[in-house]
């Protein structure tokens, strides 16, 4: 683009997307742009892309307004380094990504800008479901669709959490779903007592593995039927347990000690402590 600077002016700070824009292309301009930059693939940048949005979403989860609008600033640039390299292929530009789900907003939300209107909020995930089912059909015919069947639009890139959540609510979405929470539980604990049984029988490293899968994808299904995020679940578990954990440092830092100079009862006293200060 001709309006874009060269890669010797030096960038200036700025609201326009379009400075951002420029910024990435003169990275990506041979010779006189930065190396590192140039020699980056789709493939190789992915990677990053994840990591991003998994920042994005513990700057939510910490609550840090902050920081929250640093990391959407690099994912949005995720997204800027993706569409310069699609635009030097030749494949397509940062304005058809905008174009792209721009199109996409509207179509899906036909009860605020089209004909449907005040629908219930099951009336418009039951549209929303009709919708993606046809973009999805047209995919097909435009042969972009990687492969058929109800769950092949579940990315296999997705955590594993995350990806058997999104199984197991694409299926649910046809009627194959357990009808009772408690039926889910009940299950999870089936799944419990049958890794028990196979620790009691000496079963193989890869036989209690797969067990225990089968107990994660159990308490995926189970934290969908409770209307929880499984990852973020587990992000909060994580977290709290970080600040247990670091309770018992600074607890023994007091008399001098480290954790592992300290017995597992002393340390599971001092975690019975932090769970009754509600850390």
């Amino acid at each position: 683009m001709e309006d874009r600077v060269a890669a010797t002016t030096p960038p200036v700070a700025g609201r326009d997307i379009e400075k951002l824009l420029a910024i990435m292309a003169a990275l990506r301009t041979p010779v006189t742009g930065c190396p590192w930059d140039l020699e980056q693939t789709f493939a190789t940048i992915a990677p990053y892309t994840i990591e991003e949005a998994y920042e994005v979403a513990d700057a939510v989860e910490r609550g840090d307004m902050g920081d929250l609008a640093d990391e959407l600033g690099d994912l949005l640039l995720q997204v800027v380094f993706h569409a310069q390299m699609a635009e030097e292929a030749g494949a397509f530009a940062f304005p058809d990504v905008v174009e792209a789900i721009t199109r996409k907003l509207v179509r899906r939300h036909p009860h605020i800008f089209g004909a449907a209107r005040n629908l219930a909020p099951d009336e418009v995930k039951a549209l929303w479901r009709e919708i993606k089912v046809a973009e999805k059909a047209e995919r097909r015919e435009r042969g972009s669709a990687a492969a058929e069947g109800l769950l092949a639009g579940v990315p296999l890139g997705l955590p594993a959490l995350t990806r058997a959540f999104k199984l197991q609510e694409k299926a649910g979405s046809v009627g194959f779903d357990w009808n009772d929470i408690r039926t889910v539980l009940a299950k999870v604990r089936e799944e419990a007592d049958e890794i028990e049984a196979d620790l009691d029988s000496g079963a193989s490293p890869e036989k209690i593995a797969a067990e225990i899968g089968d107990l994660l994808f159990a308490a995926a299904n189970l934290a969908r039927h409770a209307k929880a995020d499984p990852e973020s679940a587990l992000r909060s578990a994580n977290a709290k347990f970080v600040r247990r954990f670091r309770f018992i440092e600074e607890q023994l830092a007091l008399e001098g000690r480290t954790p592992d100079e300290a017995s597992l009862e002393e340390m599971d006293a001092l975690w019975d402590e932090a769970k009754r200060r509600d850390l």
